[in-house]
């Protein structure tokens, strides 16, 4: 039988989690690499930050929202759409409208100029997504969406409520 100091010293070196391996890392990695590959589209052409893009296409998508509201969308901190929306906002692509059923938030919409930058960089958002996945077959897109929405679904599941946010 082997002295207790040998097995820590076996247990110390061999590694409990292997991250390469770890699902939850792997995501992030993946995620991360194809959010960097698409920033460079609109951070080049128009100079917007990962959060601002996201708040272009969130208001792109439904009109008008609040801040509050793009943060749970977005899965983001509400400082960072805070940040994100003070600098769109400096620089003409948003407006605050008041929002006269709850005074404590505002409205939140793209103007023209913000507008044109949407509709202008939706059809290159779109090619990028096709070519990211045009390494997977029709039916392999297929069954990555719906494991996508299943593990999205759990994972909300498993995050105390309040904290979903990035």
């Amino acid at each position: 039988m082997a002295p207790r100091s040998a097995i820590k010293k076996k247990e110390a070196s061999s590694p409990l989690v292997i991250l390469e391996r770890f699902l939850p890392y792997r995501l992030n990695v993946l995620a991360s690499l194809t959010s960097n590959a698409l920033a460079q589209i609109y951070a080049e052409r128009f100079g917007l930050s990962i959060p601002a893009w996201r708040v272009i296409v969130t208001l792109g998508q439904y009109e008008h929202r609040t801040a509050r509201d793009i943060a749970a969308h977005g899965v983001m901190h509400k400082s960072t759409v805070s940040r994100a929306v003070s600098a769109l906002e400096q620089r003409g692509l948003i407006v605050r409208k008041p929002n006269l059923d709850d005074r404590r938030e505002e409205w939140l919409e793209l103007t023209e100029e913000g507008r044109e930058i949407y509709v202008e960089l939706a059809p290159e958002a779109l090619a990028f997504e096709e070519r990211f996945i045009s390494v997977l077959t029709a039916e392999e897109q297929k069954i990555l969406v719906a494991l996508i929405e299943r593990l999205s679904g759990h994972a909300r599941l498993l995050t105390p409520e309040g904290e979903s946010e990035g």
